[in-house]
């Protein structure tokens, strides 16, 4: 006889892994060249001197200095300074 289990379990499971997304050095913090700054889904964050941005949107740092935020108008630029 074919055994099926109760729908209730079954149908679960299915769950994606964790992205790590957020940022991950904060203002007046400083950094080192290639540290990632930021991770995100889209640019929420654009990246300003001495920062670049890669193919899946992450802000990382060009240059070693310290980390600096900056708003203008209604984006959001994060810079590195020496």
């Amino acid at each position: 006889m074919a055994h099926k289990k109760g729908l209730g379990s079954s149908r679960n499971g299915r769950d994606s892994n964790p992205k790590m997304l957020g940022v991950k050095v904060f203002d007046g913090q400083s950094i080192t060249a290639g540290t990632i700054i930021v991770r995100q889904r889209g640019t929420r964050f654009r990246p300003g001197a001495g920062a670049g941005i890669g193919r899946d949107d992450t802000i990382f740092a060009k240059r070693n200095g310290t980390v600096v935020f900056k708003t203008t108008d209604s984006r959001r630029f994060i810079s590195v300074t020496e």
